[in-house]
Protein backbone atom coordinates (compact mmCIF):
# COMPACT_ATOMS: atom_id res chain seq x y z
CA UNK A 1 0.00 0.00 0.00
CA UNK A 2 1.24 3.52 -0.43
CA UNK A 3 1.88 5.85 1.90
CA UNK A 4 -0.75 8.62 2.71
CA UNK A 5 0.35 11.99 2.76
CA UNK A 6 -1.04 12.57 5.72
CA UNK A 7 1.01 10.21 7.56
CA UNK A 8 4.17 12.99 6.88
CA UNK A 9 3.92 15.01 9.92
CA UNK A 10 7.25 16.89 9.57
CA UNK A 11 9.87 16.37 6.89
CA UNK A 12 13.07 17.71 5.70
CA UNK A 13 17.00 16.91 4.32
CA UNK A 14 17.58 15.23 7.41
CA UNK A 15 14.64 14.12 9.16
CA UNK A 16 11.30 12.71 8.54
CA UNK A 17 8.49 12.39 11.16
CA UNK A 18 5.62 9.79 10.25
CA UNK A 19 2.33 9.00 11.93
CA UNK A 20 1.97 5.38 12.37
CA UNK A 21 -1.36 3.69 12.05
CA UNK A 22 -2.23 0.85 14.47
CA UNK A 23 -2.10 -2.14 12.93
CA UNK A 24 0.62 -1.28 10.69
CA UNK A 25 4.61 -2.61 11.22
CA UNK A 26 7.11 -0.52 12.01
CA UNK A 27 9.64 -2.04 10.28
CA UNK A 28 9.51 -5.51 7.60
CA UNK A 29 8.65 -8.54 9.30
CA UNK A 30 9.35 -12.31 8.33
CA UNK A 31 8.31 -13.65 5.46
CA UNK A 32 6.64 -12.15 2.24
CA UNK A 33 3.46 -11.07 3.39
CA UNK A 34 4.84 -9.10 6.33
CA UNK A 35 7.00 -6.79 4.40
CA UNK A 36 4.33 -4.02 4.57
CA UNK A 37 5.24 -1.65 7.03
CA UNK A 38 5.69 2.28 7.78
CA UNK A 39 9.35 2.12 6.77
CA UNK A 40 9.10 0.54 2.93
CA UNK A 41 5.90 3.21 2.87
CA UNK A 42 8.09 6.39 3.92
CA UNK A 43 10.91 5.10 1.49
CA UNK A 44 8.16 5.37 -1.56
CA UNK A 45 8.54 9.24 -0.80
CA UNK A 46 11.97 9.62 0.89
CA UNK A 47 14.18 6.61 -0.37
CA UNK A 48 17.04 7.78 1.77
CA UNK A 49 15.02 7.17 4.81
CA UNK A 50 16.20 4.79 7.87
CA UNK A 51 15.23 3.30 10.76
CA UNK A 52 15.77 5.06 14.53
CA UNK A 53 13.39 2.97 16.61
CA UNK A 54 10.10 1.27 16.78
CA UNK A 55 6.33 1.35 18.17
CA UNK A 56 4.69 -1.95 18.34
CA UNK A 57 2.37 -3.05 15.80
CA UNK A 58 -0.69 -2.50 17.69
CA UNK A 59 0.40 1.07 18.89
CA UNK A 60 0.13 4.34 16.76
CA UNK A 61 1.56 7.57 16.93
CA UNK A 62 4.85 9.38 15.87
CA UNK A 63 8.15 7.81 14.38
CA UNK A 64 11.13 9.48 13.55
CA UNK A 65 13.83 8.40 10.66
CA UNK A 66 17.00 9.41 9.66
CA UNK A 67 17.64 10.69 5.73
CA UNK A 68 20.87 9.15 5.25
CA UNK A 69 23.39 6.83 7.55
CA UNK A 70 24.95 10.47 9.32
CA UNK A 71 21.04 11.33 10.39
CA UNK A 72 20.40 7.96 11.34
CA UNK A 73 23.48 7.58 13.64
CA UNK A 74 22.53 11.17 15.38
CA UNK A 75 19.11 10.38 15.44
CA UNK A 76 19.89 7.23 17.22
CA UNK A 77 22.67 8.16 19.59
CA UNK A 78 20.04 10.84 21.14
CA UNK A 79 17.34 7.87 22.05
CA UNK A 80 20.36 5.87 23.74
CA UNK A 81 21.48 8.97 25.09
CA UNK A 82 17.82 10.20 26.43
CA UNK A 83 17.93 13.12 24.80
CA UNK A 84 14.68 13.09 23.29
CA UNK A 85 10.73 13.46 24.65
CA UNK A 86 8.30 11.17 24.40
CA UNK A 87 4.87 11.48 26.02
CA UNK A 88 2.19 8.66 24.66
CA UNK A 89 -2.20 8.82 25.46
CA UNK A 90 -3.25 5.69 26.81
CA UNK A 91 -7.26 4.70 28.02
CA UNK A 92 -6.46 2.38 30.80
CA UNK A 93 -9.13 0.38 32.99
CA UNK A 94 -10.21 1.46 36.66
CA UNK A 95 -9.90 4.52 38.08
CA UNK A 96 -5.63 5.77 37.98
CA UNK A 97 -4.43 8.15 40.27
CA UNK A 98 -3.26 11.42 39.46
CA UNK A 99 0.11 10.56 38.40
CA UNK A 100 3.05 8.54 39.80
CA UNK A 101 5.92 6.42 38.62
CA UNK A 102 6.49 2.76 37.58
CA UNK A 103 9.49 1.90 38.32
CA UNK A 104 10.22 -2.09 37.46
CA UNK A 105 12.70 -4.39 35.22
CA UNK A 106 11.19 -5.70 32.74
CA UNK A 107 13.12 -8.94 30.45
CA UNK A 108 11.19 -10.79 27.75
CA UNK A 109 8.86 -14.09 28.92
CA UNK A 110 10.58 -16.27 26.39
CA UNK A 111 7.75 -19.17 26.58
CA UNK A 112 4.73 -16.64 26.35
CA UNK A 113 7.04 -14.21 23.70
CA UNK A 114 6.87 -11.19 22.61
CA UNK A 115 5.44 -10.69 25.86
CA UNK A 116 7.72 -9.44 28.67
CA UNK A 117 7.25 -10.00 32.55
CA UNK A 118 8.73 -8.12 35.57
CA UNK A 119 11.59 -10.07 37.01
CA UNK A 120 13.30 -8.13 39.69
CA UNK A 121 16.43 -10.77 39.63
CA UNK A 122 17.07 -10.19 35.51
CA UNK A 123 15.08 -8.06 34.55
CA UNK A 124 16.23 -4.44 33.07
CA UNK A 125 15.52 -1.21 34.63
CA UNK A 126 12.28 0.43 33.50
CA UNK A 127 10.92 3.28 34.46
CA UNK A 128 7.52 4.94 33.39
CA UNK A 129 6.11 7.89 34.72
CA UNK A 130 2.48 8.76 34.66
CA UNK A 131 -0.33 11.20 35.15
CA UNK A 132 -3.94 10.70 34.68
CA UNK A 133 -5.80 13.56 32.57
CA UNK A 134 -9.39 12.37 32.39
CA UNK A 135 -11.30 10.01 33.62
CA UNK A 136 -15.04 8.05 33.31
CA UNK A 137 -17.01 5.27 35.11
CA UNK A 138 -14.67 2.38 34.20
CA UNK A 139 -11.33 4.10 31.99
CA UNK A 140 -8.84 6.61 32.63
CA UNK A 141 -6.93 8.49 30.11
CA UNK A 142 -3.15 8.90 31.20
CA UNK A 143 -0.37 10.68 29.92
CA UNK A 144 2.67 8.32 29.75
CA UNK A 145 6.27 9.24 29.67
CA UNK A 146 8.61 6.12 29.59
CA UNK A 147 12.29 7.34 30.91
CA UNK A 148 13.86 3.97 29.46
CA UNK A 149 12.08 2.47 26.10
CA UNK A 150 11.84 -1.36 26.63
CA UNK A 151 9.65 -3.46 24.83
CA UNK A 152 5.97 -3.40 25.77
CA UNK A 153 7.06 -0.88 28.95
CA UNK A 154 3.81 1.11 29.15
CA UNK A 155 1.48 -1.82 28.37
CA UNK A 156 3.57 -4.42 31.24
CA UNK A 157 3.82 -0.96 33.47
CA UNK A 158 0.46 -0.55 33.53
CA UNK A 159 -0.86 -3.87 33.85
CA UNK A 160 1.52 -4.29 36.75
CA UNK A 161 -0.49 -1.29 38.79
CA UNK A 162 -3.64 -2.39 37.99
CA UNK A 163 -4.50 -0.49 35.45
CA UNK A 164 -3.84 -2.50 31.80
CA UNK A 165 -4.40 -0.58 28.53
CA UNK A 166 -7.71 -1.13 26.78
CA UNK A 167 -7.52 -3.15 23.93
CA UNK A 168 -4.19 -4.86 25.06
CA UNK A 169 -4.30 -8.41 23.09
CA UNK A 170 -1.23 -9.35 25.41
CA UNK A 171 -2.21 -8.34 28.75
CA UNK A 172 -5.90 -7.83 29.07
CA UNK A 173 -7.47 -10.38 26.79
CA UNK A 174 -10.60 -10.81 28.62
CA UNK A 175 -11.50 -7.03 27.94
CA UNK A 176 -12.12 -7.21 24.12
CA UNK A 177 -11.63 -3.46 22.00
CA UNK A 178 -11.15 -2.64 18.51
CA UNK A 179 -7.94 -1.67 18.66
CA UNK A 180 -4.69 -0.88 21.68
CA UNK A 181 -5.88 2.39 22.56
CA UNK A 182 -1.99 3.36 23.12
CA UNK A 183 -0.96 6.71 20.40
CA UNK A 184 2.57 8.50 20.83
CA UNK A 185 1.33 12.04 20.77
CA UNK A 186 4.40 13.73 21.73
CA UNK A 187 7.79 13.15 20.07
CA UNK A 188 10.71 16.16 20.17
CA UNK A 189 14.38 15.21 19.04
CA UNK A 190 17.55 16.74 18.69
CA UNK A 191 17.67 17.71 14.80
CA UNK A 192 21.01 15.46 13.01
CA UNK A 193 21.91 19.02 11.36
CA UNK A 194 21.63 22.00 13.81
CA UNK A 195 21.13 19.93 17.31
CA UNK A 196 18.19 22.05 17.75
CA UNK A 197 14.66 20.25 19.20
CA UNK A 198 12.41 19.27 16.59
CA UNK A 199 8.64 18.94 18.21
CA UNK A 200 6.28 17.29 16.64
CA UNK A 201 2.49 16.00 17.65
CA UNK A 202 -0.69 13.96 16.68
CA UNK A 203 -3.33 13.89 18.53
CA UNK A 204 -4.57 10.02 19.65
CA UNK A 205 -7.51 9.40 17.34
CA UNK A 206 -9.58 8.18 20.19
Amino acid sequence: MALSRQMIVYADEAVVVADKPAGLLSVPGRGPDKQDCLVSRVREIYPDALTVHRLDMATSGLIVLGRGPDAQRALSKAFENRRTEKLYVAVVHGSAPDEGEVDLPLITDWPNRPRQKVDYDIGKPSLTRYRTLSRDDTTSRVELEPVTGRSHQLRVHMLAIGHPIVGDEFYCQDIPAPRLLLHAEHLAVPHPLTGEMTYCHSPAPF
